[in-house]
């Protein structure tokens, strides 16, 4: 993949730090173990569904801080009766972090047949969202109210 030079937009942008690290983070070669999907469940509600195919909950840790979602999976060593032969089911340690957007919060996740269910939801503030302003059609404007804060 081609690497973008960011540097530029840097110094001419106050504010969009975050932003331009996300991209810039975005753009570097990232590990592709395990492997997830994303989806939109609903107008406000996401899934990330994550393969851990022979991870359990005591072996793996869910992480929400600041904008950013931490998974982390290490399974603990298990003694087999014999030797194996082939090990194609992945057990290795991983973290895999995935950048929030605001007002984005984890609402649950569950273990089952080997994937991991991690439920979002974005619950925008009120004062965020649109309003309608009544327009009055007589000769006096009407003022609107203001919240104190």
């Amino acid at each position: 993949m081609r690497h973008f030079d960011l540097s530029p937009l840097y110094r001419s942008t106050v504010g969009f730090d975050r932003l331009l690290s996300m991209l810039d983070s975005a753009t570097s070669d990232t590990p592709s173990y395990p492997p997830y999907n994303i989806e939109r469940t609903g107008e406000n509600t996401y899934r990330i569904t994550m393969a851990v195919a022979g991870f359990s909950n005591d072996d793996l840790s869910i992480e929400a801080k600041e904008h950013a979602l931490t998974v982390k999976g290490e399974k603990k060593s298990e003694e087999t009766a014999g030797e194996v032969l082939y090990r194609g089911i992945a057990s290795r340690a991983f973290e895999r972090r995935f950048q929030l957007a605001e007002y984005v919060k984890v609402e649950g996740a569950h273990l089952e047949n080997g994937l991991l269910h991690i439920d979002l939801l974005r619950e925008i503030p009120e004062a965020m969202k649109p309003r309608k302003i009544e327009i009055n059609a007589g000769g006096t404007p009407k003022q609107i109210e203001a919240k104190a804060h």
